[in-house]
């Protein structure tokens, strides 16, 4: 008996790509959703992806590290020292203004990493790490040695999913074990330009059966870029015109301190998450 499970991950808010990756998985049969972290922001999609991903029931749930900054961010926590740390904090305060209650306390519950059965094999699922969600240790030009830290203290683990670097990958341990990347629905990402071009929503279906890994189909789906633009404005997100070049080119400038320090400066970012964090804060105590 086989098993289609969908895997998704850094949808980053964009709620269109979502909505095509789910379609595309309702034609193909999946029987489960794997969601390997970075739900929201910088897109405009809030309540409207969370209950997409109700709809879908997953049964995985890891956290990634935009999750994180989600969290920190809408609860008033955010340091702001750097540029890039208001950029997070005002996409995080737009959440904040937009999210039911409860849901930014169950996306903090998430774990880092799970283990999960399906078929003969055992497959270990994490964002990036099992230990730590961010940085660019499993950078897919990296030295193998960096990928069989994803196996560190999981001997019985036989395949690794992870996410975060926003590129479709397979690739095997020292070892041989499997790695396994989704790529980012919401996000994709490629140095080589004439790859990049392709900002369809990326997802991974994979299909177990009793002998192993019966399949992997790496789905490249096509979503209305223009209506999520327009739903961006008709949101009126901060950061629209860094919104609207990832649309176009799949280009992010999340750390380019200086375009970011500009934008701050334009739009006063940083004084409206000071105000923003105060409010919370007050209500918190």
């Amino acid at each position: 008996m086989s098993n289609r499970i969908a895997v998704f991950s850094d949808v980053h808010g964009n709620l269109h790509a979502l909505q095509a990756m789910y379609a595309d998985s309702l034609r193909h049969n999946v029987d489960e959703y794997w969601f390997i972290g970075d739900l929201l922001m910088p897109g405009p999609g809030v309540m409207e992806i969370w209950r997409l991903i109700k709809q879908m029931q997953p049964t995985v749930m890891v956290r990634g590290n935009w999750d994180d900054l989600t969290v920190k961010g809408v609860r008033g926590q955010m340091d702001l020292e750097k540029p890039s740390r208001i950029y997070f904090a005002r996409l995080a305060q737009y959440v904040g203004e937009h999210v039911s209650a409860g849901v930014i306390d169950e996306i903090a519950s998430w774990p880092l990493h799970v283990q999960k059965q399906a078929g003969k094999l055992t497959f270990g699922i994490s964002h990036n790490l099992p230990t730590l969600n961010m940085g660019q240790a499993l950078f897919p030009t990296n030295p193998v040695e960096h990928f069989d830290k994803l196996f560190d203290g999981f001997n019985n683990q036989d395949v690794a999913i992870y996410a975060h670097v926003h590129h479709s990958l397979m690739r095997y341990a020292s070892d041989e074990r499997l790695i396994l990347n989704p790529g980012s629905v919401g996000e994709p990402f490629n140095g080589w330009w004439p790859l990049q071009h392709d900002t369809r929503a990326h997802y991974l279906i994979l299909e177990v059966d009793d002998d192993g890994i019966a399949e992997l189909d790496y789905r490249h789906v096509a979503y209305d870029r223009e209506s999520e633009y327009e739903l961006a404005v008709e949101a009126d997100i901060p950061y629209l015109e860094l919104y609207k070049r990832t649309l176009e080119t799949g280009r992010v400038n999340t750390h380019d301190q200086e375009l970011l320090d500009q934008i701050n400066h334009k739009w006063d970012y940083l004084a409206e998450y000071q105000a923003y964090a105060d409010r919370v804060n007050k209500q918190r105590f």
